[in-house]
């Protein structure tokens, strides 16, 4: 008795020629939102809009613009906290909308290096 694979499965050469064709196409996508979303910047805020961090889709810090008011010298904690809190959220943002640009390309096949 003959093992089966399903259909769609196997099917020699041109079956394998047609996913490497597809990866190809799926890999040029991808690269082509990358290099998209490197262009892109993400303003993020904290502190109630207080302190405004701008950052690019490369994670690279452009600028961090903070309100007067918040600038208090008896508590330079906070507004480091502040600034600490802005970025990170700044990254997350960046990733989290790498992510899900790539799952629509990748219809959420996890391939690692590629975000």
């Amino acid at each position: 008795m003959k093992a089966r694979l399903p259909q769609g499965m196997g099917g020699g050469p041109q079956s394998m020629q047609a996913m490497i064709r597809q990866a190809q196409k799926m890999q040029e996508q991808m690269k082509e939102k990358q290099e998209e979303l490197a262009q892109r910047e993400f303003t993020t805020t904290a502190g109630g809009g207080m302190v405004e961090v701008v950052i690019s889709g490369k994670k690279e810090l452009k600028s961090i613009t903070l309100k007067p008011e918040i600038v208090d010298p008896e508590d330079v904690e906070m507004l480091q906290d502040l600034i600490v809190a802005a970025v990170n959220e700044a990254i997350r943002t960046v990733e989290e909308t790498a992510n899900a640009e790539m799952d629509k390309i990748t219809n959420g096949l996890q391939i690692p290096g590629m975000v």
